[in-house]
């Protein structure tokens, strides 16, 4: 990635969900998977076969409210329970805000330049995915 902006490439993109791709598949999980430059806007997106069709919209929403908010979801969706600070926020943005986890903002230094965002399990193989995604990016 060059370092003259701060965003992921389409071979970035690619490359992490490679990355998540073959977790999903060492879980045994099929997966959407979406990543979102650092504009939010959906850079690269994979169907594995079998993946829910309900989970497409999910994956790419998750992608980009990690991103519009450099907040990983699942912690997002902890903050916005009844009573807490972020209550209600899953409203805003017209319903495109998803407060479940699987949703990963993707950084350089501390700059985010991007997010994945995977839907299509339970939550905590979403996460996994996810970061597995991510990690790919920095290593």
């Amino acid at each position: 990635m060059s370092s003259s902006h701060a965003s992921l490439t389409l071979e970035d993109a690619r490359r992490i969900i490679a990355a998540a791709t073959k977790k999903a598949e060492d879980i045994g999980q099929p997966m959407n998977i979406a990543v979102v430059c650092a504009g939010g806007h959906l850079l690269a997106f994979e169907r594995m076969p079998k993946a829910w069709l309900g989970s497409v919209d999910i994956a790419i929403k998750k992608a980009w409210t990690s991103r519009a908010f450099d907040i990983e979801t699942k912690t997002l969706g902890e903050l916005s329970q009844s009573g807490d600070q972020f209550f209600g926020i899953h409203a805003s943005n017209d319903g495109k805000v998803m407060i479940f986890a699987g949703g990963v903002p993707i950084k350089q230094g501390d700059t985010v330049v991007g997010a994945i965002g995977v839907s299509g399990g339970l939550g905590k193989q979403d996460q996994a995915v996810a970061e597995s995604g991510a990690a790919a990016f920095n290593s």
